[in-house]
């Protein structure tokens, strides 16, 4: 199957073989990473947390969320899937490049894009509690709060959303979508 992303007028994209229309602005989105950044500035001043970015879909919004805040960080990767090129979680968490830093003892923020079943958040915090870290928090840009099945939601949120599919800003449909500045929500067939 080849993919493709076509615009197909300035609210609406077409993505493979489907439709998404603008939810977020991309100036809706940098005001709330604005804020996010200013909160963890607060929540975290005079130290030097270590952010866990979540590859593949959070890269934009980390790197958005760094650049809008003060505090020195230390960045680190994981990369994890569990939807592959479909639309619906597998429910299976693979872990496709492993974390490799030293945590313990320092100050720990998750970095995600979207949230929504919780699976792969909660799946993340259960197995980085043998790094005897100071302390985790997790920010996601995007939660789906109808969706998520787990008792302890993200500490910080950017956007709550409805249960819908979402591309833009980091996410994707099958590896298309990533590099717009919006975020698209799926319109209804």
């Amino acid at each position: 199957m080849r993919f493709q992303s076509l615009i197909l007028r300035m609210d609406e994209v077409q993505i493979n073989d489907k439709v998404f229309g603008e939810y977020l602005s991309e100036e809706e989105i940098q005001a709330r990473v604005k804020e996010l950044a200013r909160e963890l500035d607060v929540l975290f001043r005079g130290k030097r947390p270590a952010l866990i970015v979540v590859l593949k879909g959070s890269f934009v919004f980390a790197a958005d969320l760094v650049k809008a805040m003060e505090l020195d960080v230390e960045l680190h990767f994981i990369r994890v899937s569990s939807y592959g090129n479909e639309m619906e979680s597998s429910g299976q968490i693979n872990e496709l490049i492993g974390l490799d830093a030293d945590l313990e003892g320092k100050e720990v923020i998750i970095v995600e894009d979207i949230v929504d079943t919780g699976r792969t958040l909660d799946w993340l915090i259960k197995t980085l509690d043998s790094y005897k870290m100071a302390s985790v928090r997790t920010v996601t840009l995007l939660f789906k709060e109808d969706a998520y099945k787990y008792e302890i939601p993200p500490d910080i949120i950017g956007f709550s959303i409805p249960n819908h599919f979402v591309v833009g800003y980091g996410l994707d449909y099958a590896e298309g979508g990533r590099g717009l500045r919006a975020i698209y929500q799926l319109k209804e067939e």
